[in-house]
């Protein structure tokens, strides 16, 4: 299998990451891509097409994409990559206005747990979900804003009590953005019914949340490396989106289907995130609508492997002592197999023994992860999945620096090997 070219797999992803500003947009813009290729929607409150072919459905902020195109019908098994479209950010409260001081202000709240001082001093747009009064009932409309809104800004190091070098943000009191000037509050409701093109009395709610208006870029010697917001874990649903169109143009026997889940960073706990029935019910309706039915579900499902994909972090070179000492992870590596004895990843050894074949395969290095023995560790949507479809779940990532800070780092060849990598894992050769 040949590597796609790293400097048009580096400018997908940074294409898709300035395209998508929320989880909304993440969808919308996977959509993009896989209509082109063939993959034609699906809307939950319809039949399950039987014919093979290409297809979609959307929640929300997620998505499920599949092909059974050239596959035998009822499906014997699946290969799934599953993603994340959500990321850490400042979302906007249900009433956000108010004034203090002269400077118009409005309410936040922190998703995701972001690395809240990077969101400091910063120009920042706004973008999301408008929820409208439609002729039919309530509408979901998109909106993005690119122009420098809102800034939080930072206290000067003059008035500060604690040391020179020490930042101690409360989320409730010191991450509120500026975004005018006045004794009286603004109108954000106003604002945005004018975004959504509506009348003030048709905006019912919101899904608002603010992003960073710095594009993604290429930096340092020789651009070698990639800064962006949201590579975590748009780094993944860019690379499954990829991987899933090369892999329905094979004919290996497994069904390849991509799963993207909104609300990882909050828990998953939703109607569209991976503790929810989204992919079991895709995958039983699948099964069922090509004339299977039920043992041939859960044979299936006992066929399929997971790959639940996310970033992983590359050794800090200021914080190394903070890395396990044998499992030292290089920014431009190659993907990474995370391993946790206590769960919070859902590798087992045929898992990580499916996702190395599938590096051998595509032909890339792959590394192995592990965190500190007396550090916590983080977790993904790997073991959930793995605990509602019984399937065996392997959790892998590509590596960044600064993961949840408002812009991340990753080096400029890893794209292109990331999305190699899931794409013969969803294709395997062989019988595998």
């Amino acid at each position: 299998m040949s590597l796609p070219d790293t400097d048009a797999s580096v400018q997908g992803l940074i294409d898709f990451v300035d395209a998508s500003p929320s989880p909304f947009h993440a969808v919308r813009t996977a959509v993009g891509l896989l209509q082109p290729a063939g993959f034609a929607e699906v809307a939950e409150t319809d039949a399950f097409p039987s014919d093979p072919g290409r297809y979609f459905v959307v929640r929300g902020g997620s998505l499920v994409a599949w092909s059974t195109e050239n596959r035998l019908s009822p499906v014997r098994s699946f290969r799934v990559v599953g993603a994340h479209t959500d990321s850490p950010n400042l979302r906007i409260k249900p009433s956000p206005d108010h004034a203090r001081a002269g400077w118009q202000l409005l309410g936040v709240e922190p998703y995701g747990g972001p690395l809240l001082h990077t969101w400091l001093d910063r120009e920042l747009g706004l973008s999301g979900r408008v929820a409208v009064r439609g002729r039919h009932g309530v509408e979901a409309r998109l909106f993005r804003a690119d122009e420098p809104l809102l800034r939080v800004p930072s206290l000067a190091i003059h008035l500060s009590e604690t040391p020179k070098t020490t930042l101690n943000l409360n989320p409730q009191q010191h991450l509120t953005p500026i975004w005018g000037l006045g004794a009286d509050p603004g109108d954000f409701p106003a604002w945005l019914a004018d975004q959504v093109d509506v009348r003030l009395g048709d905006v019912l709610g919101w899904d608002a949340m603010t992003h960073v208006l710095e594009p993604a870029r290429r930096l340092g010697l020789d651009a070698q490396l990639v800064a962006a917001p949201r590579l975590d874990n748009q780094f993944t649903c860019h690379a499954g989106v990829a991987a899933l169109m090369a892999a329905a143009d094979d004919d290996k026997p497994h069904t390849p289907l991509l799963v993207l889940f909104d609300h990882e960073e909050a828990g998953s706990e939703s109607e569209r995130g991976a503790r929810s029935t989204l992919l079991p019910s895709v995958i039983d309706r699948i099964v069922l609508a090509g004339g299977g039915d039920r043992e041939d579900v859960w044979r299936a499902l006992a066929g399929t492997v997971i790959a639940s994909g996310d970033t992983a972090h590359a050794t800090h070179p200021n914080y190394a002592e903070r890395h396990e000492p044998q499992h030292q992870i290089a920014v431009d590596g190659g993907p990474v197999l995370k391993v946790n004895t206590m769960l919070k990843y859902a590798t087992d050894s045929l898992g990580a023994g499916a996702f190395a074949l599938a590096c051998e395969q595509a032909g890339v290095p792959m590394q192995r992860y592990v965190v500190r023995s007396d550090l916590p560790s983080g977790s993904t949507v790997g073991p959930m999945t793995a605990a509602l479809t019984g399937a065996t779940t392997v959790d892998v990532g590509a590596p960044v620096l600064s993961m949840h800070s408002s812009r991340e780092l990753c080096a400029a060849v890893e794209p292109a090997r990331y999305a190699a990598a899931l794409a013969a894992f969803l294709a395997p050769d062989g019988a595998a």
